[in-house]
């Protein structure tokens, strides 16, 4: 991503980094494709899976909150490492190149048998958007956050950087949760244009304070999900008008 291009403004490269593109995906879905393709005709799965086949084959690759394609992609992603990273390790082989190269058809159109399953089980229907499982959620400073799907959440569009997301959000269904919560991935994100005056760009997940009764607990949440980084005030006339208190060690 960093070396199609060497004319990067701070504009481009925040765009760079909420690139949509899941370049995991790209290689590993013609695979199951290609096996869906190979089932002969009148078979039960074939026709089983043939909504999401072609769903996936049509599909560019590219994460939205909106996307029903990226829901389906991510649980059979999740699904197909379960049944091979082991043999993958046994093989001296990342699981990426051991799906890639050695998962058999069965073991690929079962983990999508096995993801379509969960996905009606949990959502009702297999064709959910990604941003209706993947969420955002704080609700207090607790170092360990007990998630809950009856509270406030936003969706977060992007996914684990294990599908090849430099936007990075590990989330997983917790005790009591359909949903999926974001609790690592991409914490902090900044640009810096360096010059005789800096400037910079940054968000962070969530919010400086860890009060919930802040009103900054939470106020960067929906910048976070979509990209919008806020402007870094690094001079003291950046800090004119954006000022809401002043401390002076000793007074």
């Amino acid at each position: 991503m960093l070396s199609a291009r060497d004319d990067f403004t701070p504009r481009t490269l925040i765009e760079a980094a909420f690139d949509p593109y899941l370049s995991a995906f790209a290689r590993l879905l013609p695979g199951l494709v290609a096996a869906w393709d190979r089932l002969p005709a009148g078979d039960g799965q074939k026709a089983r899976l043939a909504g999401p086949v072609a769903l996936l084959r049509g599909w560019n690759h590219r994460w939205a909150a909106e996307s029903t394609a990226t829901s389906v992609a991510v649980f059979w992603g999740e699904d197909i490492w379960a049944l091979t990273s082991g043999a993958a390790a046994e093989a001296g082989t990342s699981v990426w190149d051991y799906i890639d190269d050695r998962a058999s058809d069965a073991q690929r159109l079962t983990a999508l048998d096995t993801a379509i399953r969960r996905l009606t089980r949990d959502f009702g229907d297999w064709r959910v958007p990604w941003g209706d499982i993947n969420r955002y959620q704080r609700n207090d400073g607790a170092v360990v956050q007990r998630f809950s799907d009856a509270e406030p959440s936003i969706p977060v569009p992007f996914t684990s950087s294990r599908w090849g997301s430099l936007a990075s959000f590990g989330a997983k269904a917790y005790p009591g949760t359909k949903r999926y919560y974001g609790t690592s991935g991409n914490s902090f994100v900044a640009v810096v244009e360096f010059g005789p005056r800096p400037r910079a760009w940054a968000v962070t997940a969530g919010g400086a304070s860890g009060h919930p009764d802040s009103p900054h607990f939470d106020d960067q949440a929906a910048r976070y999900a979509t990209g919008r980084l806020r402007p870094v005030y690094f001079s003291p006339d950046d800090l004119k008008g954006h000022i809401e208190r002043r401390y002076h060690p000793g007074d």
